[in-house]
């Protein structure tokens, strides 16, 4: 208390003066400590150890640490911290698992004094205890905490926490053998150092990795803690159970988090990634940072206050190479920059709008609404607090409610449910979607998926012949253009006739390959063999000429004189009279072809259907078998059509179910944005399985690894309550089988819930029917279970 009260007079008598500056250094830096007098700091990274005095007007090198012509791995730091009790004692944990301490009062230039390689990976963090000169606490990759006391070449203690690793390690500021330990699971463990054997309370902080976390410096019980799920939460550690009282949410990963001196409320908070900036947040206003410090170009990696005692000053490393100190009356202050509106969309279409009070009621042109007049809905106002330093603005919110009947989702919800995105053939599962739409009367989707089972299906799968199979003998025609005569109108002329055809029959080159095109007729145009009909009659240049076609007509008359072709269809014909002859392959081919024969050919032709066609044969446009990367084009706009009409779940769909025929075209930003939005309507409809789904059967890296981070579950055994660490239900100490019904005291199964406080669970409706009628534990440990 002697030292403390000396630190406090002097502050007092000598307030710490600067401005917010920067200096270059030598490589980044992975943390910063500053010592207990203010006037220093030391800056630690993988090629970087140095110690720089803190002037009023630039920082000034003062000493190097790493010496030596070949600096060993131990000069590599991952952390470090100046000890606020004796000056001139540091610590840094090694990237190597070494947790060495340096002596600055040595007057040797090594300034190393002890080494402890205790620890088997890196090690993240080391704490020095508060009051306690000679106790050090480290907390490495491997999983294990040690303390170490100075005194002694090796440590006292070792603590395991079960997990993967621990991230963060932090004596308590009041209570005395008191530390709290982060891991990458998402645990806090609290532990005290007399009884290593076993943590005294552990609680899921949050949804993955905790990577750091602070103990508040006046208030005993409260603790923050901060995660990859972008949250800093503020818990109270002083009621039976762990009490989350305050969430920030971040938009990243929260790498450090440290309290700001003086003021109870505000933390000051910086990310692992993407985010550059420093931010101070008041925790009872945690949808807008409170001041934002955005002076480093890279990744911010080291926060701390300068004095525990004055708020003003920040001092920050940062992976861009520079060490700054930020003076708090130059921060960016969010809030004056900041909309005063706010608009949201609710599940079933609702819209909430917030604004300013000033501004609804000076709109006093508004109609009234059907129903009565809601220029004035609801209005919020707080007492205020002398305490804050808010702006206080007072606000009105309008809930716009729509139609249950008009916009109901129920579409969305059977869609998910009922469409098939994998696991069957790309035709079956179109046909399939298409029939979902259909019946949920949705015309256009429904279209669309016949459409693009049509366009990327293999044409040879598509092809279905036709009954009468002679029409094979004929060779392969690319068809262009056909008509019934039945549905041209009376009125139409021979000489404009005349004149279309000649204008469809003229071509200048033609290449006409046996095999590369082929004739497809309509579905209703097919008739059986033997069927009673008109006859159909093919004209082509590429297979009969004009003598052909006489030979044809005489050589029938006596089988077939009940068929009488109309006499306008020969004029039409004759009078063709600038069609260039089939080229002479193609008549070389038919004549030497022992597969074709005339009698065949007349047999074909004078099939009996149900009306009169005629085909006209002109230079193809394109090529018959259409790749699918030809449509690749439409698609891309189909999905982006479909997409800004807010159908999300269309075009995800059809991106899984087309796969690379498409995903190429469409740049990855626009599919993760697009997955992003199904899955955000999928989960707030509460269709979890079918999120999973879309997820799993996602190509994007950003949307894979969703459902691939914390899925690690660490549970104890329900019998003797030690860790279990075998992968089966079979407790490797005490042989008994973790998975029994606390109720029914059966073998579960399938699915299995449990606390997590007493480790006794069983079967979920058996829990879940017990948990209703009573609080405590089905097995009699006497428990408070809860089951949300």
């Amino acid at each position: 208390m002697e030292k403390m009260s000396r630190v406090t007079t002097a502050l007092g008598s000598n307030a710490i003066s600067g401005k917010t500056m920067f200096c270059h250094l030598d490589a980044p830096a992975n943390a910063i400590s500053v010592c207990r007098d203010a006037t220093q700091v030391v800056v630690a990274g993988r090629n970087i150890f140095k110690i720089y005095a803190l002037e009023e007007e630039q920082f000034v090198e003062k000493l190097n640490l790493r010496v030596g012509r070949k600096p060993s791995l131990n000069f590599s730091c991952a952390d470090v911290m100046w000890h606020q009790m004796e000056e001139n004692l540091l610590a840094t944990a090694a990237t190597n698992g070494a947790v060495v301490t340096w002596n600055l009062g040595k007057p040797s230039r090594n300034k190393q004094d002890q080494l402890f390689t205790e620890h088997k990976r890196t090690v993240n963090k080391v704490c020095f205890h508060p009051t306690e000169v000679y106790m050090l606490l480290s907390g490495s990759q491997d999983g294990f905490m040690k303390c170490f006391d100075l005194r002694k070449k090796e440590s006292v203690s070792t603590f395991s926490g079960q997990s993967e690793s621990v991230r963060d390690v932090q004596f308590s500021m009041k209570d005395y053998f008191t530390f709290a330990a982060s891991f990458e699971n998402g645990n806090v463990q609290l532990w005290d150092i007399r009884r290593p054997d076993r943590y005294e309370r552990m609680f899921t902080a949050h949804t993955g990795p905790v990577f750091c976390c602070d103990w508040h410096p006046d208030d005993r019980g409260w603790l923050a803690t901060g995660g990859r799920d972008k949250m800093v939460k503020v818990w109270d550690m002083t009621t039976n159970r762990a009490k989350e009282i305050y969430c920030v949410q971040t938009i990243a990963s929260v790498a450090r988090v440290k309290w700001r001196p003086e003021r109870k409320f505000h933390l000051a908070t910086c990310s692992m990634m993407v985010d550059h900036n420093i931010y101070v947040w008041d925790i009872r206003r945690p949808f807008i940072p409170f001041a934002t410090f955005e002076e480093h170009k890279d990744v911010t990696t080291g926060i701390v206050w300068r004095h525990q005692h004055d708020p003003h000053f920040l001092l920050s490393g940062s992976k861009d190479s520079t060490l700054y100190q930020h003076m708090f009356k130059d921060a960016t202050r969010p809030v004056d920059k900041a909309n005063p509106e706010g608009l949201c969309f609710g599940l079933l279409g609702d819209l909430a709008f917030a604004a300013k009070e000033s501004l609804i009621t000076s709109d006093a042109n508004r109609k009234p609404y059907p129903g009565g007049d809601r220029r004035y809905p609801m209005f919020f106002f707080k007492k205020p607090d002398p305490t804050e330093q808010f702006a206080h603005v007072s606000s009105a919110l309008s809930v716009f409610e729509t139609d249950l009947d008009s916009h109901r989702m129920d579409w969305f919800v059977k869609t998910a449910q009922l469409y098939l995105l994998s696991g069957k053939p790309f035709a079956e599962l179109c046909d399939h979607n298409a029939k979902v739409a259909q019946e949920l009367k949705r015309p256009q989707v429904s279209t669309t998926w016949t459409m693009l089972r049509i366009m990327f299906s293999d044409p040879a799968n598509l092809a279905t012949p036709g009954p009468n199979h002679n029409l094979g003998k004929l060779g392969t025609l690319p068809l262009m253009n056909s008509f019934s005569l039945k549905d041209l109108g009376s009125g139409m002329g021979a000489e404009s006739r005349l004149e279309r055809s000649k204008g469809e029959s003229r071509q200048d080159n033609i290449h006409l390959e046996p095999g590369n095109s082929y004739i497809s007729n309509n579905e209703e145009n097919e008739e059986t063999e033997g069927s009673e009909g008109h006859p159909e009659y093919m004209f082509g240049d590429a297979e009969l000429d004009d003598d052909d076609l006489y030979s044809m007509e005489h050589d029938n008359q006596t089988e077939e004189q009940e068929y009488t072709l109309p006499q306008e269809a020969f004029q039409l014909r004759h009078e063709i009279v600038d069609n260039p002859s089939a080229p002479e392959h193609l008549q070389q081919d038919k004549a030497d072809s022992p597969h074709v024969s005339g009698n065949e050919a007349e047999v074909t032709c004078l099939t009996p259907i149900e009306s009169f066609s005629l085909i006209s044969i002109s230079q193809p446009l394109f090529s018959p078998h259409l790749p699918a990367s030809f449509f690749c084009p439409i698609v891309r706009e189909m999905l982006s059509y479909y997409a800004e009409q807010g159908d999300v779940q269309m075009a995800v769909s059809v991106l899984i179910v087309l796969g690379d025929r498409i995903r190429k075209e469409i740049d990855d930003l626009t599919q993760e944005h697009w997955y992003m939005s199904y899955i955000d309507l999928l989960q707030r409809f509460e269709l979890w399985n079918v999120s999973n789904e879309v997820i799993k059967l996602s190509t994007c890296s950003a949307i894979t690894c969703l459902n691939q981070t914390s899925t690690t579950l660490h549970i104890n055994c329900s019998n003797c309550k030690r860790p279990m660490s075998n992968k089966g239900w079979i407790c490797d100490r005490c042989h008994q089988c973790a998975s029994v019904c606390a109720v029914c005291h059966h073998v579960v199964k399938g699915l299995f819930v449990w606390c997590q406080g007493c480790s006794h669970g069983g079967h979920l409706e058996h829990m879940m029917n017990w948990l209703k009628s009573s609080a405590h534990c089905p097995a009699g440990c006497g428990h408070l279970c809860e089951y949300t």
